[in-house]
């Protein structure tokens, strides 16, 4: 799969990309790691910081959208260097303002609106624009492994920065992390985007996000996205949680979203090169009925530290890989011209089911003492999502596929 990423230019755009995705999927995925540590030390109760990180993932998805069509019509520079800035003043606020209004302010909506910013949408499509069909595949599992890096590499360091300087030094240092990235957006962006091709008619954003909602495979795509949304969102936010009712010490949390995180690099790499040889909804149907399979297998098994960590080996190699092939379905459907604006579209969707996933399981803890009925919800969901791909209308794999 990396022969057709072996030109240098396309190396650069490519990893330029996936770097910043590294550091804006890292710092927000271990935001579930300072739920203990903020319950602890502002007495905020468990429901409210999952308010405030349930915002994070709705406001993480409303700025998708809005952003990839800033992106379409402005170019991704501004876009990507005002997400990193805002994402930096969002880690620097959290400590100063230690209240539920405060916490939604910072990590709810600062932090998740320049992580979003400067996340999937935008970076896909600027990739998308600069690389030659025949790479965009490779690329977009490259890049979408570059987020699954990050949550490898930031779930074990913040733990450790908690444990060592407290939560509020933490997120700080994410703050610095954040704008030394900025370097980054340059060489993805001074990359001349490759000349669209004749056939590719440009009727604007408004008629293709028209045309877009009226296609029932496109409608299909975002209710099994909004699954995937529920599903990491409640494990991302909750997990930690979890792991301390098992009465399991904390690093297995932070290992747990680590293992994640790396499995994902391997699930992402495989889903991109897959898109190829296979059609995306199928790619997305196995996925989606995995994920019911292994709740069913962890709801069965003893809590120990390698129930968790294989728990997490087999959520990773799916965990944001359905990124690529759902990617990959809104460009056939539709062409990479808005495809910035269409994926963000999708990734609304699924963080409408993040929104849910994170709050409702603090509302679960909260009510019943543990998170039974979300790990029920979860698993049926997850079995829904994989029935709901398998009627889309998706060109057969080929020179289709191969464009997208």
């Amino acid at each position: 799969m990396f022969d057709r990423l072996r030109r240098p230019d396309t190396l650069v755009v490519v990893l330029a990309a996936a770097g910043i995705l590294t550091v804006t999927m890292g710092i927000r995925q271990s935001f579930g790691l300072l739920v203990q540590p903020l319950n602890t030390t502002t007495g905020l109760s468990i429901a409210t910081i999952s308010l405030a990180l349930a915002i994070g993932q709705l406001a993480w998805g409303a700025i998708q959208p809005i952003a990839g069509a800033v992106a379409d019509h402005y170019g991704p520079r501004p876009v990507l260097m005002g997400g990193l800035v805002i994402l930096a003043l969002g880690c620097v606020l959290a400590p100063l303002i230690q209240n539920g209004f405060g916490l939604a302010l910072s990590l709810g909506l600062l932090a998740s609106i320049g992580s979003g910013a400067s996340s999937f949408s935008v970076l896909i499509g600027a990739a998308a624009q600069r690389l030659p069909p025949e790479a965009r595949g490779s690329a977009s599992g490259v890049i979408n492994a570059g987020g699954s890096f990050g949550q490898f590499i930031f779930a074990p360091v913040l733990q450790r920065l908690i444990q060592t300087i407290g939560w509020m030094g933490a997120i700080a240092s994410m703050a610095l992390v954040a704008l030394a990235t900025l370097p980054l957006v340059n060489k993805l962006t001074g990359t001349r985007a490759v000349a669209r091709s004749r056939d590719e008619h440009d009727r604007g954003p408004r008629q293709a996000i028209r045309d877009a909602v009226g296609n029932p495979s496109y409608l299909l795509l975002h209710a099994g996205f909004f699954t995937c949304g529920f599903h990491v969102a409640f494990l991302v936010t909750h997990l930690p949680g979890e792991v301390n009712l098992c009465g399991l010490p904390a690093s297995v949390a932070s290992w747990s979203i680590a293992i994640i995180g790396l499995a994902n690099i391997f699930g992402s790499l495989i889903a991109g090169a897959s898109i190829a040889k296979f059609r995306s909804k199928s790619i997305l149907t196995v996925m989606y009925a995995s994920r019911a399979l292994l709740i069913l297998w962890y709801l069965m098994s003893p809590r120990t530290e390698l129930t968790f960590y294989l728990f997490a080996a087999g959520l990773g190699l799916t965990w944001l890989a359905t990124v690529p092939p759902t990617a990959a379905i809104v460009g056939k459907l539709f062409g990479t011209r808005y495809l910035a604006t269409l994926f963000g579209l999708t990734l609304l969707s699924h963080q409408v089911g993040g929104f849910l996933g994170a709050w409702l399981g603090g509302l679960a803890l909260t009510a019943f003492g543990d998170f039974s009925w979300m790990w029920y919800a979860d698993m049926g969901l997850a079995a829904l999502a994989a029935l709901a791909n398998l009627p889309i209308r998706e060109a057969p794999v080929g020179a289709a596929a191969t464009a997208a």
